[in-house]
């Protein structure tokens, strides 16, 4: 099975985080090194879920005791609805945005399903909707089930197998000037490949400018920082279970435009209240939490001193240290062969670290990828197995894949595990 762009990938990333940092760092989350039902362990399944951080859990269960709704004459209720206002304002600060509205849902799922159902609802009639075989079935069922429901033509962008890529000249060769929706990923969870989403949607609002532009952003948010005012597209949403924080607990942000199209809402509430019910304050408790955890990291690294900057100089940190990982991973070491270099493994995907975030998904020639998997959970090492099934199919099909080995990594794992990671797979390939 002959490598993909087959040459090393970068060698020159180095990590800012030193053995004292990276100490500090996955001191403040639960579980880094062993799982309370297996033992000790190496966490590579970051993709499925993220480890939590301590504080989120301790302030979670504080504010989660809490009887008291917002909106009441008591001094509970006042205290929730501070703490709802800041996890607001914090939830903007995360996106970088300066404008439009910020709402919950149970999960990021549920809500790229209501602002695509939104959008369908509010469009102009005909016209079609557009999605890429790239992205998770959130967008690619989601624009599916609400181009037939409005009776408009589904239309499919295909990406590049060979890099995992799908560009900006891939959209403008299937957007028309009636395209009422277009969908974009901004990193796959199968793959880790990152999409140059600012290049996409100016694509596309050249074409169909009045378009509704929706972007899945729950992969890319743990592994950098965001800038939806910069983006140019109309809503993004991100899953905080991957971004150090508790399940259930999805948020998107919808532009100035896109906030005030009719949509679900309480009657009489304002043209862009996208909320629905009592919103939960130890969910934005945990928000503010993540905040503070990315802000004390950001001040590690960097001398700014306000919150978006110190986000901002947080992300590009911890993309640097995933990305000194990957290329640990692929290139190996003086002592283990590096993914690239083991016989029959196949690496999916380009192999440029400008375009990977956290994920590196591989096959092995001859080798079911969940034996593989299912051989490192016996060494203590914790992947996971993506199949051809109704969450990866329109991923690996093209691909011509039943199923690969996904090891997803965050800023928290160690060049010590990539290393123990090697050893057992050089081990479990006979090389």
């Amino acid at each position: 099975m002959e490598n993909i762009l087959s040459k090393s990938v970068q060698d020159d990333f180095t990590s800012p985080f030193d053995i004292d940092l990276l100490e500090q760092i996955r001191s403040q989350f639960w579980f880094a090194d062993h799982c309370p039902y297996a033992g000790e362990r190496i966490y590579f399944e970051n993709a499925g879920g993220s480890l939590t951080l301590k504080s989120v859990i301790e302030r979670t269960t504080e504010i989660g005791a809490i009887p008291d709704n917002e909106h009441r004459n008591n001094a509970a209720s006042k205290a929730m609805s501070l703490i709802v206002e800041q996890g607001l304002k914090d939830l903007s600060t995360f996106f970088g945005a300066r404008s439009g509205t910020v709402f919950g849902g149970e999960t990021g799922s549920e809500c790229l399903f209501r602002l695509i159902r939104s959008a369908a609802l509010a469009a102009p009639s005909g016209g079609n909707i557009v999605a890429s075989s790239v992205e998770h079935p959130s967008t690619y069922s989601a624009t599916q089930l609400w181009a037939e429901r409005t009776s408009r033509t589904w239309i499919e962008v295909p990406f590049n197998t060979r890099s995992g890529l799908v560009s900006a000249e891939d959209y403008a060769a299937c957007v028309t000037p009636d395209t009422r929706i277009a969908t974009v990923i901004h990193t796959n969870p199968v793959t880790g490949i990152v999409m140059d989403i600012k290049s996409i949607i100016c694509a596309i609002r050249a074409i169909a400018p009045e378009c509704f532009i929706i972007v899945d952003g729950i992969q890319h948010a743990p592994h950098g920082y965001l800038e939806v005012d910069e983006y140019g597209a109309d809503a993004y949403a991100v899953s905080m279970y991957k971004v150090y924080s508790k399940f259930n607990n999805g948020y998107a942000w919808v532009s100035e435009r896109m906030s005030h199209i009719p949509h679900e809402k309480i009657l009489g509430k304002p043209s862009d209240a996208w909320e629905l019910g009592s919103r939960d304050p130890s969910a934005l408790a945990a928000v503010s939490k993540v905040i503070q955890y990315l802000s004390w990291l950001g001040k590690q690294v960097s001398p700014a001193d306000d919150t978006r900057n110190l986000l901002m100089a947080a992300g590009d940190a911890m993309l640097a240290h995933e990305h000194a990982l990957i290329a640990r991973l692929m290139n190996g070491t003086a002592q283990h062969r590096g993914l690239l270099h083991m016989p029959g493994v196949k690496v999916l995907g380009t192999h440029d670290l400008r375009h990977r975030e956290g994920v590196v998904s591989f096959g092995v020639e001859g080798r079911e990828s969940s034996d593989i998997v299912a051989e490192l959970e016996k060494r203590a090492i914790r992947l996971h197995t993506r199949s051809s099934d109704i969450y990866s199919g329109n991923i690996l099909r093209p691909l011509g894949l039943d199923s690969i080995a996904r090891l997803s990594l965050a800023h928290y794992n160690t060049p010590q595990e990539v290393d123990a990671f090697l050893s057992a797979m050089n081990k479990l390939i006979g090389s």
